[in-house]
């Protein structure tokens, strides 16, 4: 799926005379398979950024395009659709479901696409499977550590097999540890299976580790640039 803004903007009047330009004039392509890393700091407009991208929130003028679907002219009901079968999710505060089990967290989108329960049992236990938690499946959010919780967020992210995954400051929570394991897991994903990341972090492990780097300020994209990125055997320099 390649997405494609156009002339991107989101402004927020927030009650006062003063409007808030959170995106300004934004134009950007994202290809298939990318791992962006969008940085920038606090208020630059980067979390929004990622929510237009995402549908979670509508432009104020300008247009969303992925693969030539302009999602801001969708109606509600199809936006959600759309959002269920094509897009993850994984947020800062894991935002889990907090009386399921990591596996039924996981399972939980896929049944709202209606797949079978043993469609949906199987591929969440190959999930949690390839994020090392099949011995914390069946425990609540509660009973495990915050890099633990990003892992099932990032399970079930991954578990209608969208074609592209926004992180909106995956890693803040968590130690270098973890970070590295859990970029390890997205790295991966995106080399075999070439899921999209895009990333809104100021992590500088976050930042090492991807292809392109976004730099937004004050709401304008400000630098766009391509590098070559840390491959899976280098990880320990995040350590």
């Amino acid at each position: 799926m390649t997405i494609k803004l156009s002339q991107l903007c989101k402004t927020y009047n927030q009650g006062s005379e003063y409007p808030v330009h959170a995106v300004q004039n934004v134009d950007l392509t994202i290809d298939q398979g990318e791992f962006v890393a969008v940085m920038g700091p606090s208020g630059s407009g980067k979390t929004t950024l990622l929510n237009l991208i995402g549908g979670i929130d509508s432009p104020s003028t300008g247009k969303v395009e992925i693969d030539g679907c302009n999602i801001s002219a969708l109606s509600e009901k199809e936006l959600i659709a759309f959002r269920r079968d094509h897009i993850g999710f994984i947020f800062q505060d894991y935002s889990l479901l907090p009386v399921l089990t990591a596996l039924e967290n996981v399972e939980f989108v896929m049944q709202l696409q209606g797949r079978t329960e043993q469609a949906c049992r199987t591929r969440a236990l190959e999930l949690l499977e390839q994020v090392g938690l099949t011995e914390q499946r069946d425990k609540v959010p509660s009973k495990m550590s915050g890099g633990q919780q990003q892992r099932v967020a990032v399970a079930r992210a991954l578990a209608p097999s969208p074609r592209f995954v926004m992180a909106d400051e995956p890693t803040a929570n968590l130690d270098a540890k973890s970070t590295a394991e859990l970029l390890d897991i997205m790295q991966r994903l995106n080399e075999q299976e070439q899921t999209t990341f895009i990333f809104s972090t100021h992590d500088p492990r976050v930042i090492k580790r991807a292809k392109r780097v976004i730099v937004f300020e004050d709401g304008k994209l400000k630098e766009d640039k391509r590098q070559s990125g840390i491959a899976l055997n280098e990880h320990n320099d995040d350590n």
